[in-house]
């Protein structure tokens, strides 16, 4: 198996249709053989039936994990990632779009970067606006600061460095779409499921480069990233506590709270 998709749905109805055709679309007349784990997190909606149809148009591709109840990100991606027997492991949204040539793209990289760990695309929102995807190791007044002042997120742009090369390192991308080789599970090991939501994607990069790897963002190709986000203004509920105790761990996990982990190239 060459590649393996591992998506996570959550009342995903509106999404999960578009994003399983554009990945159908994009590889189905490709010589890459692909296998697609969708782990449903216990929706209400009609996303099972979806995925459902789906299944039984492309029972090769479509594997289905469903659990009746919300198990949150890590368990349940872990989940996936444990079946998965691709070559490459790309951890996806439900709410990606992709586009033509991404994959082979991404897959280059890490063929010929000894050092790429984790590469991702650069994302835009449905109507092609710039998404911010990519970001520095946060600090605890870095992360106070964007829980108040959220909406400024989207008004950043690329920098001028990110802009003027083909790809560059960063310290942490989000889950939204991650591709990696699956010998990193052998190495980095899983998810860490002691944190229930977030901020796991930015354990998991400063864990990969801890044994030594880059995470690439690599803008020369895009995917669209309709961004349902749980937690996107400031409202005390379950995300938002599970956040909070997932960044205390985070900090206590890797010992530090104010200076940032600083490596070579990052």
């Amino acid at each position: 198996m060459d590649l393996s998709f591992i998506i996570l749905t959550w009342n995903s109805e509106k999404y999960i249709s578009e994003c399983l055709t554009s990945i159908i679309n994009c590889l189905g007349k490709r010589e890459i053989k692909y296998e697609v784990y969708i782990i449903d997190n216990g929706s209400t909606d009609k996303t099972n039936e979806i995925i459902e149809g789906y299944k039984e148009n492309h029972p090769s591709q479509i594997k289905y994990i469903g659990f009746n109840r919300n198990t949150g990100t890590t368990y349940s991606r872990n989940c996936g990632l444990r079946q998965a027997s691709g070559k490459f492991i790309c951890v996806m949204d439900s709410d990606v779009i992709l586009k033509d040539g991404v994959m082979q793209r991404l897959m280059s990289v890490l063929e010929s970067d000894k050092n790429a760990g984790l590469v991702v695309p650069r994302l835009v929102y449905g109507n092609g606006g710039f998404q911010k995807s990519t970001d520095n190791f946060p600090t605890l007044i870095s992360k106070i600061s964007r829980y108040f002042f959220l909406k400024l997120i989207d008004k950043e742009k690329e920098s001028p460095n990110e802009a003027g090369v083909a790809y560059s390192p960063v310290d942490y991308a989000i889950s939204a779409f991650w591709l990696f080789r699956r010998q990193l599970l052998d190495e980095v090991g899983f998810l860490d499921e002691k944190i229930f939501y977030a901020p796991e994607d930015v354990d998991y990069c400063l864990r990969i480069w801890k044994y030594g790897y880059r995470i690439y963002y690599v803008n020369d190709v895009t995917a669209v990233h309709d961004a349902q986000e749980i937690s996107r203004n400031f409202k005390f509920n379950k995300a938002a506590y599970e956040h909070i105790k997932g960044l205390l761990y985070y900090f206590k996990k890797h010992k530090y709270l104010v200076n940032k982990p600083v490596f070579k190239d990052n």
